[in-house]
């Protein structure tokens, strides 16, 4: 029924031990200057999960259940993982593709948004994979997904449970934290990444808890303090909260596909302990992970995709983002 001989699966990769947390994040930050002391720093976060990223595993998971959906729904294709920074690395897998006789692959990205660091670098880095292997299968990215159904019915449903997990005699006072990850307001395409964030915030917030207060705000920044970043940032305003006489929050990643880092430790850890430093009750809902509609989702881009399907699933105010970005979209020195 494909036009598609296999699906790609595209993450951000991370350490595995203790040893790889350095290597792992010069690879990240080549080319940025970032100082070997910033990188320490950054690596303590890693050492507190014994070197370990959580997002490797998430793959082999989120890999394992796209077979087993695939499988019970007749989609007869392989499945291949590769990553942009640690292994396996993304050239590895397209080379490996290349020898199992793949001529044309779908990608998905673990990545929902529009943007620079969100898209245009993932086509970037599948296109330098491409170019080292000699006669590289084609590999089509899929479409943004931030709005599509699989994506955010399983926010809707994280956000009702952690409201339910507050003390009842908060729960209808609470905030509702939407967070992603900062970008440089300079970077090409935080336009659109902010308007789709906002779009989809505002229909989980609708659908999940109407009537509670919302707002979108920001974490995990890591430039210097001289360049301007996307804010607020989300301890700035739990300490804003705070101050204001809120006493419940539920923080809701948005930005984010599952619990890696930046969930990890900078939620868990860092926003989770000013809350409690501040006496504010916190939840945070989870992230899709391998909720069954999101798996389920991957299939549908994936056969709409194959197929040329004119109907596109996407919900809030935006509409279906295209199947292709145009060539110039969201690069370095363009708008």
């Amino acid at each position: 029924m494909s036009t598609y001989d296999a699906l790609l699966l595209v993450s951000f990769g991370g350490p595995e031990g203790p040893e790889d947390v350095i290597p792992f994040l010069e690879n990240v930050t080549r080319g940025r200057n970032i100082p070997r002391s910033r990188l320490e720093a950054v690596g303590e976060h890693y050492h507190l999960f014994g070197g370990v990223s959580p997002i490797n595993q998430q793959c082999r998971d989120l890999k394992a259940a796209i077979e087993a959906d695939f499988a019970a729904h007749g989609v007869g294709v392989p499945v291949y993982w590769g990553n942009r920074n640690w292994e396996p690395y993304l050239t590895d897998t397209v080379r490996q593709m290349k020898a199992d006789g793949i001529r044309r692959a779908a990608a998905f990205v673990t990545s929902a948004y529009s943007g620079y660091s969100c898209c245009r670098q993932y086509l970037d880095d599948i296109d330098r994979a491409r170019a080292e292997v000699p006669d590289a299968p084609e590999i089509d990215k899929l479409r943004i997904y931030y709005n599509h159904p699989g994506f955010v019915e399983p926010f809707i449903e994280a956000t009702r449970a952690a409201l339910d997990e507050l003390p009842e005699d908060l729960r209808d006072g609470a905030h509702l934290v939407f967070s992603a990850h900062s970008v440089p307001l300079a970077q090409p395409g935080q336009e659109l990444y902010t308007a789709e964030l906002n779009d989809i915030s505002a229909l989980v917030a609708e659908r999940a808890a109407p009537g509670h207060p919302w707002e979108l705000v920001f974490q995990s920044r890591s430039g210097p303090p001289s360049q301007p970043w996307l804010e607020p940032d989300i301890g700035d305003h739990l300490e804003k909260l705070h101050a204001t006489g809120v006493r419940a929050v539920v923080n809701v990643p948005v930005g984010f596909v599952s619990d890696h880092m930046e969930v990890k430790y900078d939620l868990d850890v860092e926003a989770t302990g000013l809350a409690a430093r501040l006496g504010l009750a916190f939840r945070r809902a989870a992230t899709p992970g391998t909720h069954p509609r999101f798996v389920s989702m991957i299939r549908e881009l994936f056969q709409e995709r194959a197929a040329g399907a004119p109907d596109r699933p996407a919900l809030g105010a935006l509409g279906p983002r295209p199947d292709a970005c145009r060539a110039d979209h969201c690069r370095r020195g363009t708008a």
